[in-house]
Protein backbone atom coordinates (compact mmCIF):
# COMPACT_ATOMS: atom_id res chain seq x y z
CA UNK A 1 0.00 0.00 0.00
CA UNK A 2 1.21 3.55 -1.19
CA UNK A 3 0.51 6.99 -0.79
CA UNK A 4 -0.06 9.35 -3.43
CA UNK A 5 3.95 10.00 -3.80
CA UNK A 6 4.60 6.17 -4.40
CA UNK A 7 6.30 5.60 -0.97
CA UNK A 8 4.93 2.68 0.89
CA UNK A 9 1.94 3.35 4.32
CA UNK A 10 3.32 1.62 7.39
CA UNK A 11 0.15 2.14 8.77
CA UNK A 12 -1.45 0.62 5.50
CA UNK A 13 0.73 -2.40 6.05
CA UNK A 14 0.09 -2.58 9.76
CA UNK A 15 -3.53 -2.94 9.54
CA UNK A 16 -3.12 -5.57 6.45
CA UNK A 17 -0.91 -7.77 8.92
CA UNK A 18 -3.17 -7.21 11.67
CA UNK A 19 -6.06 -8.18 10.04
CA UNK A 20 -4.23 -11.45 8.82
CA UNK A 21 -3.49 -12.02 12.42
CA UNK A 22 -6.85 -11.49 13.22
CA UNK A 23 -8.36 -14.15 10.33
CA UNK A 24 -5.49 -16.66 11.04
CA UNK A 25 -6.94 -16.50 15.05
CA UNK A 26 -10.13 -16.40 14.22
CA UNK A 27 -9.70 -19.68 12.35
CA UNK A 28 -7.64 -20.99 15.05
CA UNK A 29 -10.60 -20.55 17.00
CA UNK A 30 -13.23 -22.06 14.93
CA UNK A 31 -11.10 -24.78 14.18
CA UNK A 32 -10.30 -25.98 17.88
CA UNK A 33 -14.05 -25.59 18.77
CA UNK A 34 -14.69 -27.85 16.13
CA UNK A 35 -12.47 -30.36 17.48
CA UNK A 36 -13.03 -30.23 21.10
CA UNK A 37 -17.04 -30.54 19.88
CA UNK A 38 -16.36 -34.19 18.25
CA UNK A 39 -13.95 -35.03 20.55
CA UNK A 40 -16.80 -34.12 23.68
CA UNK A 41 -19.24 -35.87 21.65
CA UNK A 42 -17.14 -38.72 21.39
CA UNK A 43 -16.10 -38.64 24.87
CA UNK A 44 -20.06 -39.10 25.43
CA UNK A 45 -20.79 -41.58 23.40
CA UNK A 46 -18.08 -43.53 25.13
CA UNK A 47 -18.55 -42.93 28.47
CA UNK A 48 -22.81 -43.37 28.19
CA UNK A 49 -22.86 -47.16 29.24
CA UNK A 50 -20.90 -46.24 32.12
CA UNK A 51 -23.37 -43.32 32.76
CA UNK A 52 -26.39 -45.40 32.36
CA UNK A 53 -25.06 -47.97 34.39
CA UNK A 54 -24.68 -45.06 37.15
CA UNK A 55 -28.24 -44.22 36.39
CA UNK A 56 -29.62 -47.50 35.82
CA UNK A 57 -28.76 -48.41 39.61
CA UNK A 58 -30.85 -46.13 41.39
CA UNK A 59 -33.89 -47.16 38.68
CA UNK A 60 -36.85 -49.60 39.09
CA UNK A 61 -36.96 -52.67 36.69
CA UNK A 62 -39.72 -50.97 35.51
CA UNK A 63 -37.82 -47.79 34.53
CA UNK A 64 -34.93 -49.63 33.27
CA UNK A 65 -36.46 -51.37 30.65
CA UNK A 66 -38.65 -48.26 29.79
CA UNK A 67 -35.94 -45.56 29.29
CA UNK A 68 -32.80 -45.21 27.83
CA UNK A 69 -32.17 -41.87 29.83
CA UNK A 70 -29.25 -42.37 32.26
CA UNK A 71 -31.28 -39.89 34.78
CA UNK A 72 -32.87 -41.39 37.40
CA UNK A 73 -36.07 -39.74 38.51
CA UNK A 74 -34.83 -40.09 42.69
CA UNK A 75 -31.58 -41.34 44.20
CA UNK A 76 -31.98 -44.43 46.40
CA UNK A 77 -28.98 -46.20 48.01
CA UNK A 78 -31.42 -49.12 48.94
CA UNK A 79 -30.09 -51.24 45.53
CA UNK A 80 -26.51 -50.75 46.94
CA UNK A 81 -26.91 -51.43 50.43
CA UNK A 82 -29.37 -54.93 49.35
CA UNK A 83 -26.91 -55.85 46.71
CA UNK A 84 -24.08 -55.25 49.31
CA UNK A 85 -26.14 -57.82 51.98
CA UNK A 86 -26.38 -60.14 48.96
CA UNK A 87 -28.54 -63.23 49.11
CA UNK A 88 -26.06 -65.30 50.56
CA UNK A 89 -24.59 -66.24 54.08
CA UNK A 90 -21.52 -63.58 52.59
CA UNK A 91 -21.40 -60.34 51.87
CA UNK A 92 -20.07 -58.81 48.99
CA UNK A 93 -16.96 -57.82 50.73
CA UNK A 94 -16.45 -61.85 51.10
CA UNK A 95 -16.26 -61.91 46.86
CA UNK A 96 -14.52 -58.54 46.89
CA UNK A 97 -11.64 -59.93 49.57
CA UNK A 98 -11.96 -63.05 47.21
CA UNK A 99 -10.97 -61.73 44.06
CA UNK A 100 -8.04 -59.95 45.30
CA UNK A 101 -6.56 -63.10 46.55
CA UNK A 102 -6.16 -64.06 42.72
CA UNK A 103 -5.53 -60.89 41.31
CA UNK A 104 -2.80 -59.71 43.62
CA UNK A 105 -1.05 -62.67 43.44
CA UNK A 106 -1.10 -63.09 39.56
CA UNK A 107 0.00 -59.26 38.83
CA UNK A 108 2.65 -59.70 40.94
CA UNK A 109 3.86 -62.90 39.40
CA UNK A 110 3.62 -62.00 35.56
CA UNK A 111 5.18 -58.68 35.84
CA UNK A 112 8.11 -60.80 37.84
CA UNK A 113 8.14 -63.74 35.65
CA UNK A 114 7.52 -61.54 32.19
CA UNK A 115 10.28 -59.69 32.91
CA UNK A 116 12.82 -62.29 34.04
CA UNK A 117 11.91 -64.20 30.46
CA UNK A 118 12.31 -60.82 28.74
CA UNK A 119 15.26 -60.15 29.95
CA UNK A 120 16.50 -63.48 28.91
CA UNK A 121 15.46 -63.61 25.69
CA UNK A 122 16.50 -59.52 24.61
CA UNK A 123 19.75 -59.81 26.23
CA UNK A 124 21.57 -63.61 26.71
CA UNK A 125 22.49 -66.12 23.95
CA UNK A 126 21.60 -69.94 24.49
CA UNK A 127 21.56 -73.30 22.94
CA UNK A 128 18.00 -72.91 20.78
CA UNK A 129 16.91 -69.82 21.57
CA UNK A 130 15.55 -69.23 18.10
CA UNK A 131 13.60 -72.11 18.05
CA UNK A 132 12.57 -71.42 21.78
CA UNK A 133 11.54 -67.91 21.00
CA UNK A 134 9.41 -69.55 17.91
CA UNK A 135 7.60 -71.12 20.41
CA UNK A 136 6.68 -68.47 22.62
CA UNK A 137 5.77 -66.67 19.70
CA UNK A 138 3.41 -69.52 18.16
CA UNK A 139 1.43 -69.82 21.65
CA UNK A 140 0.22 -66.48 20.89
CA UNK A 141 -1.93 -67.88 18.37
CA UNK A 142 -3.30 -71.14 20.83
CA UNK A 143 -6.65 -70.55 22.06
CA UNK A 144 -7.00 -70.58 25.80
CA UNK A 145 -9.83 -72.98 25.35
CA UNK A 146 -7.75 -75.59 23.80
CA UNK A 147 -5.55 -76.15 27.35
CA UNK A 148 -8.54 -76.18 29.61
CA UNK A 149 -9.04 -80.18 29.85
CA UNK A 150 -5.16 -80.74 30.04
CA UNK A 151 -4.48 -77.94 33.14
CA UNK A 152 -8.17 -78.68 34.16
CA UNK A 153 -6.89 -82.65 35.02
CA UNK A 154 -2.95 -81.04 35.87
CA UNK A 155 -4.68 -79.77 38.91
CA UNK A 156 -6.90 -82.03 39.70
CA UNK A 157 -4.21 -84.45 40.06
CA UNK A 158 -2.27 -82.20 42.08
CA UNK A 159 -4.92 -82.01 44.69
CA UNK A 160 -5.72 -78.20 43.62
CA UNK A 161 -9.02 -78.23 42.50
CA UNK A 162 -11.68 -75.35 44.71
CA UNK A 163 -8.55 -73.58 45.26
CA UNK A 164 -6.91 -70.10 44.24
CA UNK A 165 -3.92 -71.89 43.38
CA UNK A 166 -4.85 -72.36 39.55
CA UNK A 167 -6.10 -69.21 38.90
CA UNK A 168 -2.76 -67.45 40.03
CA UNK A 169 0.25 -70.20 39.86
CA UNK A 170 0.77 -70.22 35.90
CA UNK A 171 1.70 -66.82 36.20
CA UNK A 172 5.25 -67.90 37.73
CA UNK A 173 5.77 -68.91 34.32
CA UNK A 174 5.11 -66.19 32.55
CA UNK A 175 1.92 -68.07 31.00
CA UNK A 176 0.97 -64.82 29.03
CA UNK A 177 3.45 -64.68 25.48
CA UNK A 178 1.59 -61.58 24.85
CA UNK A 179 3.35 -59.52 28.01
CA UNK A 180 6.73 -61.68 27.20
CA UNK A 181 6.69 -60.60 23.50
CA UNK A 182 6.21 -56.81 24.43
CA UNK A 183 8.93 -56.25 26.84
CA UNK A 184 11.23 -58.30 24.71
CA UNK A 185 10.62 -55.59 22.15
CA UNK A 186 11.28 -52.60 24.83
CA UNK A 187 14.24 -54.20 26.41
CA UNK A 188 15.32 -55.26 22.52
CA UNK A 189 15.67 -50.93 21.87
CA UNK A 190 17.52 -50.11 24.96
CA UNK A 191 21.32 -49.86 23.69
CA UNK A 192 23.25 -52.86 25.29
CA UNK A 193 25.87 -50.35 25.83
CA UNK A 194 24.27 -49.06 28.86
CA UNK A 195 24.72 -53.10 29.74
CA UNK A 196 28.36 -52.55 28.93
CA UNK A 197 28.92 -49.51 31.27
CA UNK A 198 26.85 -50.81 34.21
CA UNK A 199 29.33 -54.14 34.08
CA UNK A 200 32.90 -51.56 34.32
CA UNK A 201 31.12 -50.16 36.90
CA UNK A 202 30.96 -53.72 38.87
CA UNK A 203 27.13 -54.39 38.10
CA UNK A 204 26.43 -58.47 37.61
CA UNK A 205 23.11 -59.36 35.28
CA UNK A 206 20.77 -59.32 38.07
CA UNK A 207 21.93 -55.75 39.18
CA UNK A 208 21.80 -54.67 35.13
CA UNK A 209 17.89 -55.82 35.54
CA UNK A 210 16.98 -54.29 38.56
CA UNK A 211 19.03 -50.88 38.36
CA UNK A 212 19.12 -50.03 34.74
CA UNK A 213 16.89 -51.86 32.46
CA UNK A 214 13.75 -51.87 34.87
CA UNK A 215 13.50 -48.27 35.84
CA UNK A 216 14.13 -47.95 31.92
CA UNK A 217 11.14 -49.76 30.82
CA UNK A 218 8.96 -49.05 33.83
CA UNK A 219 6.28 -47.41 31.42
CA UNK A 220 5.90 -50.94 30.08
CA UNK A 221 5.67 -52.85 32.98
CA UNK A 222 3.10 -50.61 34.49
CA UNK A 223 0.84 -51.13 31.08
CA UNK A 224 1.77 -55.23 31.69
CA UNK A 225 0.29 -54.72 35.45
CA UNK A 226 -2.54 -52.58 34.22
CA UNK A 227 -3.78 -55.13 31.79
CA UNK A 228 -2.90 -58.27 33.78
CA UNK A 229 -4.82 -56.29 36.73
CA UNK A 230 -7.79 -55.41 34.52
CA UNK A 231 -8.33 -59.16 33.13
CA UNK A 232 -7.89 -61.18 35.73
CA UNK A 233 -10.71 -58.69 37.62
CA UNK A 234 -12.75 -59.56 34.73
CA UNK A 235 -11.88 -63.52 34.65
CA UNK A 236 -15.04 -65.53 34.69
CA UNK A 237 -14.45 -69.08 33.01
CA UNK A 238 -11.27 -69.71 35.37
CA UNK A 239 -12.81 -69.31 38.79
CA UNK A 240 -15.92 -70.92 37.40
CA UNK A 241 -14.00 -73.89 36.08
CA UNK A 242 -11.62 -74.32 39.39
CA UNK A 243 -13.93 -72.90 42.32
CA UNK A 244 -16.86 -74.84 43.61
CA UNK A 245 -17.14 -73.12 47.09
CA UNK A 246 -19.92 -70.32 47.20
CA UNK A 247 -17.33 -68.83 50.42
CA UNK A 248 -14.40 -68.99 47.45
CA UNK A 249 -16.16 -66.96 45.08
CA UNK A 250 -14.37 -64.45 43.39
CA UNK A 251 -16.99 -61.61 42.52
CA UNK A 252 -17.37 -61.95 38.66
CA UNK A 253 -18.96 -65.53 39.49
CA UNK A 254 -20.90 -63.63 42.78
CA UNK A 255 -22.53 -61.19 40.36
CA UNK A 256 -23.92 -64.54 38.36
CA UNK A 257 -25.40 -65.90 41.03
CA UNK A 258 -26.98 -63.27 42.45
CA UNK A 259 -29.08 -63.54 39.15
CA UNK A 260 -31.75 -66.21 40.44
CA UNK A 261 -33.58 -67.00 36.77
CA UNK A 262 -36.64 -68.41 39.09
CA UNK A 263 -37.51 -65.33 40.25
CA UNK A 264 -37.96 -61.72 40.42
CA UNK A 265 -34.72 -60.40 39.30
CA UNK A 266 -34.12 -56.75 41.15
CA UNK A 267 -31.41 -55.38 38.32
CA UNK A 268 -30.44 -52.43 39.88
CA UNK A 269 -28.87 -54.40 42.73
CA UNK A 270 -26.52 -56.46 40.31
CA UNK A 271 -26.35 -53.03 38.40
CA UNK A 272 -25.02 -51.73 41.58
CA UNK A 273 -22.84 -54.36 42.17
CA UNK A 274 -20.97 -54.41 39.04
CA UNK A 275 -20.30 -50.98 39.58
CA UNK A 276 -18.51 -51.72 42.82
CA UNK A 277 -16.98 -54.56 40.80
CA UNK A 278 -15.71 -52.12 38.18
CA UNK A 279 -14.22 -49.44 40.73
CA UNK A 280 -11.17 -51.09 41.33
CA UNK A 281 -10.21 -51.23 37.36
CA UNK A 282 -11.13 -47.75 36.32
CA UNK A 283 -9.24 -46.08 39.74
CA UNK A 284 -6.33 -48.70 38.75
CA UNK A 285 -6.18 -47.02 35.18
CA UNK A 286 -6.70 -43.05 35.69
CA UNK A 287 -4.01 -43.52 38.23
CA UNK A 288 -1.58 -45.39 36.27
CA UNK A 289 -2.80 -43.62 33.31
CA UNK A 290 0.31 -41.47 32.09
CA UNK A 291 2.37 -44.50 32.02
CA UNK A 292 0.05 -46.69 30.07
CA UNK A 293 -0.44 -44.37 27.41
CA UNK A 294 3.10 -44.32 27.45
CA UNK A 295 4.18 -47.97 27.51
CA UNK A 296 1.31 -48.22 24.28
CA UNK A 297 2.79 -45.18 22.44
CA UNK A 298 6.40 -45.99 23.02
CA UNK A 299 8.92 -49.08 21.70
CA UNK A 300 11.74 -48.00 23.58
CA UNK A 301 13.75 -44.87 24.79
CA UNK A 302 13.24 -41.73 23.32
CA UNK A 303 15.42 -39.66 21.41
Amino acid sequence: MTNTFGEANPNGLYIKRKNNYEKRQIRKIINSSIRYTILTLGAFFMLYPILWLIGASFKTNSEIFTSISFVPHKIDFTPYIKGWITGTQYTFATYYANTFKIVIPRVIFIVISSVITAYGFARFNFPLKKPLFGILIATLFLPRIVTRIPTYLLWKNLNLLDTFVPLYLPAIFADDAFFVFMLIQFLRSIPKELDEAAIIDGCNSFQILTKILVPTIKPAIITVALFQFMWSMNDFMGPLIYISTVAKYPVSIALKMSIDTTGNIEWNRIIAMSLIALLPSIIAFFSAQKYFVEGISTTGLKG
